[in-house]
């Protein structure tokens, strides 16, 4: 992933995003066991107008400078996490809570026949709703700032 720093970010972003083709997206079902976590992933030629070349070039920047480690490190830990701290599955959050999110997200079903977007609020105390906006992937606030921010003002209009 740190060899090309630019291209990983292009396609991570891209694959996870509201804008490839099924064509696309079936490159991340068909891979191989022996194949690497960036082949035969798409790098499209003209990148979405949610993320600018400026911003592009600041994650790069970020990235090289960081690498991937940490941020994969994160996702390595997560099943650790469950092991270890079992006491944070019956936490809640106890202040007014809403959640905005793409209906294309892929972590939306990151566990097989699971739509992990059905309750969010089911560990809020004080849940107020969702936004689940169509046609759009993981990032969200870029993809879909109107919306996401109408949805936010609505939210905070709620709660005041």
């Amino acid at each position: 992933m740190e060899a090309d720093v630019r291209t990983t970010l292009r396609k991570i972003y891209y694959i996870v995003s509201g804008d490839p083709t099924a064509e696309d997206s079936q490159a991340v079902a068909i891979k191989g066991p022996e194949d690497n976590f960036l082949d035969g992933l798409p790098d499209p030629d003209h990148f979405p107008a949610w993320l600018t070349d400026e911003d592009l070039d600041y994650f790069v920047e970020a990235f090289t400078q960081s690498g991937f480690r940490g941020s994969l490190n994160r996702y390595r830990a997560q099943q650790r996490d469950w092991e270890l701290l079992p006491q944070l599955s019956e936490l809640t959050v106890d202040q007014p809570s809403y959640f905005i999110a793409g209906a294309l997200d892929a972590v939306r079903t990151f566990i097989p026949g699971v739509n992990l977007f059905e309750n969010p609020g089911v560990n809020c105390t004080d849940f107020r709703g969702a936004t689940i906006i169509d046609r759009e992937g993981h990032w969200i606030q870029q993809e879909a700032p109107e919306l996401v921010n109408r949805a936010l003002l609505d939210f905070l209009a709620d709660i005041s």
